[in-house]
């Protein structure tokens, strides 16, 4: 079991963005405390209470706002941390990510953070990592190739999104990679093949399944309010749609599972007559 790092980094983003809404307000306040202190002067008044209290607004913003600067450090920190691989390309290991993770907790203060820092310290945050580790492990069980294999995907990656600037020096590394993964072993290209197609598919715990999760529910906010009957139309519907792209294109959900319908309209199928259509069924 695993915790989501969709939950996690979405708490962190809804705290960090409160505060630096608050850094906002306070910074709003002493401007507009410097706009009473310019009325004051502008008319003659003592304006010595009005600027100390405008002072002391500034130097309030100015700890908010280099607060948030801090935290906001420390959330780019933890979203590193959270993901697969460190910044020369090596997968990261339970140990080395808990360590990270433990370090920007530690700028993480105050109760608006303790959610967070629950989450980031529970042992299944970081499942995933164990996850993809041992399915490594048993495809290439040679530790240097396996790292050697998993860095070279991850500069392959890389150079595809690189910078100009960047692309020579990702080049030079990805053939030294190569390089080195040909030393290791004459026949890594086919371990290299097997070590991608588990990386490509790799997930960070349930975020797949809440994204099915955000569509399902709102069906499932709509079928309160809706008869038995209309829940059937619509899995008609549904199940005589034929896919227009992908590996089932031109067939129905129908047709999958085996049953060949004379029309694949869904409408039209209703105008049938039930035992003229269950005849052609049975025909066929």
């Amino acid at each position: 079991m695993g915790l989501d790092v969709f939950h996690s980094q979405r708490e962190l983003e809804r705290v960090l963005q409160r505060q630096w809404k608050q850094a906002e307000r306070q910074l709003e306040a002493a401007s507009e405390a410097d706009a009473k202190v310019a009325k004051y002067k502008r008319r003659g008044h003592d304006a010595r209470g009005v600027a100390g209290a405008a002072g002391r607004a500034w130097r309030k913003a100015e700890r908010l706002f280099d607060a948030a600067v801090q935290v906001e450090e420390a959330v780019k920190q933890v979203e590193t941390s959270l993901g697969w691989f460190d910044a020369d390309g090596h997968l990261l290991s339970r140990g080395e990510a808990q360590q990270q993770l433990d370090k920007a907790s530690e700028k993480l203060s105050g109760t608006q953070w303790s959610k967070v820092r629950r989450l980031l310290k529970d042992e299944r945050t970081l499942s995933h990592l164990d996850r993809l580790r041992q399915q490594l492990a048993e495809v290439v069980a040679e530790p240097q190739l396996r790292m050697s294999l998993t860095r070279l995907w991850v500069l392959r990656k890389r150079l595809e999104y690189a910078k100009d600037e960047e692309i020579g020096r990702l080049s030079a590394l990805l053939t030294m990679e190569q390089v080195l993964c040909s030393r290791l072993c004459p026949q890594w290209q086919e371990a290299s093949m097997q070590v991608e197609e588990i990386l490509r598919q790799a997930v960070r715990a349930s975020s797949a399944v809440e994204g099915v999760n955000s569509v399902v529910r709102m069906h499932q906010g709509r079928h309160r309010h809706v008869s038995q009957g209309m829940l059937d139309l619509k899995r008609l519907y549904w199940n005589c749609r034929v896919f227009r792209e992908g590996k089932r294109k031109r067939r129905s959900p129908y047709d999958l599972l085996g049953l060949p319908l004379p029309i694949s309209d869904w409408w039209q199928l209703l105008q049938m007559d039930p035992e003229e259509l269950e005849q052609q069924l049975l025909t066929q």
